[in-house]
């Protein structure tokens, strides 16, 4: 999920002018609609334009090299998430963080 609030937005036009190839901006789509491997790109959506990011874009590259290489990405579920967050936010707290 992309965080507007720290990431750097780029147009999916702008994303595939910067990866190496140039791929077209209907593979961009593509990515983000079908996925690549099981992994799809984060994009939002602002005032009906389509966005995404740089770091978007690093972790949809490092998700499918990691399908591509056999490897599983962990795969966490919302409640497995929050478990963690929970777990993090006491261990701070405990630690006067």
């Amino acid at each position: 999920m992309i965080d507007i609030s720290s990431e750097s937005l780029i147009t999916l036009s702008e994303a595939a002018k910067s990866l190496p190839g140039r791929p077209h901006i209907s593979t961009l789509h593509r990515w983000r609609l079908r996925g690549v491997r099981g992994q799809k790109l984060d994009t939002v959506l602002v005032g009906g334009r389509r966005f995404t990011s740089h770091e978007a874009l690093d972790k949809f590259i490092a998700r499918t090299t990691a399908a591509a290489s056999g490897e599983q990405p962990p795969i966490r579920s919302p409640r497995q998430r929050e478990r963690a967050i929970d777990r993090a936010e006491r261990d701070l707290a405990r630690d006067g963080i």
